[in-house]
């Protein structure tokens, strides 16, 4: 069967909004109800196998610490290797798969995503990530679908750019080749749609995968495989394991039929994995491809000119919501003595009504971090400013006992290179220089240096020169620009997402350039009637 194929038109997946009363926050609690009744027993998903090693990790939601919800499986290095030989063996067929074949895999994925696993993956979010209704639903559902419905859009025009000029009786065309080995996708704690679409997006271009979650995400990273081999996804495409970092990387790194790596996490996980590769170059088939997503120290610039209201939502939405973890979260936030009284009233008047505890709680705004490491690391520059006399403008306290509650903390630093301004936290605390007035244009150094990461800012101000000088000085300080609104909340096809320096390769997921990554370009030309003379006329004697 033949022809040129018109796939069904992408557009954003419409956001529930959960509203007290709504038939949609009456499926989610069931959800939830039903997720936390039950004990999963999670198996790793290699080739056709269900891998299940009696080397058991219990699973707790990150705010209900004493609740077990699963045991996953631990895995070691044999099955690393299990896992690489059974995408290899499954590649033959799969990258011979018609493109859109693999492409219906992935919308029927999203279809069931959108709709009869649509509150089941939502649940699992929210419990083992510490997700409110609204978090997860952004995360685990709408963005994961526009991942694959914009991405086999995207597949669709990449097949489709070939030569724009053929010679007479010559035919040139481009094909777009999976590359030669496999596919290593490391994948989060913080968003399942990130866990979702590292494997798929490399998927979708006829690659096969080797994928490994952060312990964190493993339970609904179950949810997700569940989903994609219920699409259509064929055994071995794509192989889930759970197995420390470093026994992946020994194995995955050294092996001459690693292609490439799509990762997301921390800058010096990505350096060290770079390290390896760049060691090991010599033993592999091809040049891998590397593309990453890592960290962010994230910031807020205001004008004099800026609206009061609108700062002041951007610094608690894009600080706190999920617990400030995300690559893209505010951290840092310079705002001018002139306007510095009116924002601090609206500011405390505000985080005086946000609520913290447990997600299935659906009036918290906050909810836990992750888990035991984050919260000591976060608690430590909490104490740290306690200790060294530094204003904490409002939260502060913080309790482990039933879940990892850290209040959102606003930290006034007593000057722009203060600690918290500087390093990147990971949590919900959110550090306030404020400056003078006049120190406007010497501001725009200031942020560009301060940290060694360029992921995401935002500006704003009403005065419009201003906001054209920010936004040419600080055109290399962050990857996603934000003029007016808070630095966090990318859509898919609308604002696609990725840094450069600390923060990544810039990749942009979201986007027809990270799909690109993914394939291997061959020329053909075809000529129909060749010469059959190798004497050319300037040949000719006088």
């Amino acid at each position: 069967m033949n022809g040129t194929f018109k796939i069904p038109q992408a557009i954003n997946e419409p956001i529930n909004a959960y509203g007290s009363g709504s038939k949609e926050r009456s499926l989610l609690q069931a959800a939830l109800v039903e997720a936390r009744s039950k004990v999963e027993d999670i198996p790793m998903f290699i080739g056709g196998n269900e891998v299940r090693t009696g080397i058991v990790y219990d699973v707790f939601p990150p705010h209900d610490r004493h609740h077990k919800i699963a045991q996953f499986h631990r895995g070691d290095s044999s099955h690393v290797q299990l896992a690489i030989d059974a995408a290899l063996a499954a590649k033959p067929a799969w990258e011979k798969m018609p493109w859109e074949q693999r492409a219906a895999i992935f919308l029927k994925a999203a279809e069931l995503i959108s709709t009869k696993y649509r509150y089941i993956l939502n649940a699992a979010t929210m419990l083992a990530q510490s997700k409110n209704a609204f978090q997860s639903e952004i995360d685990s559902i709408c963005e994961l679908v526009d991942f694959l419905r914009f991405n086999v859009q995207f597949a669709s025009e990449i097949y489709s750019e070939q030569p724009s000029e053929n010679s007479k009786g010559i035919w040139n065309r481009v094909e777009y080749r999976p590359l030669e080995g496999f596919v290593f996708a490391l994948t989060p704690f913080n968003f399942t749609a990130i866990a979702g679409n590292l494997p798929t997006s490399a998927a979708m271009m006829g690659n096969v995968v080797v994928w490994k979650p952060a312990d964190s995400q493993i339970y609904s990273a179950h949810t997700l495989m569940r989903i994609f081999k219920e699409a259509g996804l064929p055994d071995g495409v794509i192989n889930l394991v759970y197995i420390p970092g470093a026994t992946v990387g020994d194995l995955i790194f050294s092996h001459p039929d690693f292609a490439g790596i799509h990762y997301t996490g921390s800058t010096g996980v990505f350096r060290q994995i770079w390290q390896s590769i760049s060691n090991n170059i010599a033993k592999y088939r091809s040049y891998p491809r590397i593309v990453g997503e890592t960290g962010g120290k994230d910031f807020i610039l205001a004008h004099r000119s800026a609206q009061v209201d609108v700062l002041v939502t951007a610094m608690i939405r894009g600080g706190f919501e999920y617990q400030g973890q995300k690559c893209s979260a505010a951290s840092r936030v310079y705002i001018p003595k002139s306007i510095w009284p009116d924002v601090k009233q609206k500011l405390l008047a505000d985080m005086a009504s946000v609520k913290m505890g447990p997600c299935e709680d659906f009036t918290n705004f906050v909810n836990a971090v992750i888990d035991e490491k984050a919260f000591k690391k976060i608690t430590g520059y909490i104490d740290d400013a306690k200790k060294n006399g530094v204003e904490i403008l409002c939260g502060g306290a913080y309790d482990m006992s039933k879940g990892y509650f850290i209040e959102p903390t606003i930290i006034i630093a007593p000057s722009a290179q203060y600690r918290s301004m500087c390093e990147e936290i990971f949590g919900p605390v959110l550090s306030i220089w404020v400056y003078e007035d006049q120190d406007w244009d010497a501001l725009f150094d200031i942020i560009d240096t301060t940290s060694e990461y360029a992921l995401t800012g935002a500006v704003l101000a009403q005065d419009r020169q201003a906001i054209t000088d920010a936004t040419w000085a600080l055109r290399n300080s962050a990857g996603n620009f934000y003029i007016n609104d808070k630095p966090t909340g990318a859509v898919v096809g609308q604002q696609p997402f990725g840094g450069g320096r600390g923060s990544g390769t810039n990749d942009k997921a979201g986007s027809k350039v990270n799909l690109l990554r993914w394939v291997s370009q061959r020329t053909i030309k075809e000529t129909f009637v060749p010469p059959t003379d190798y004497r050319y006329p300037f040949l000719q004697a006088d």
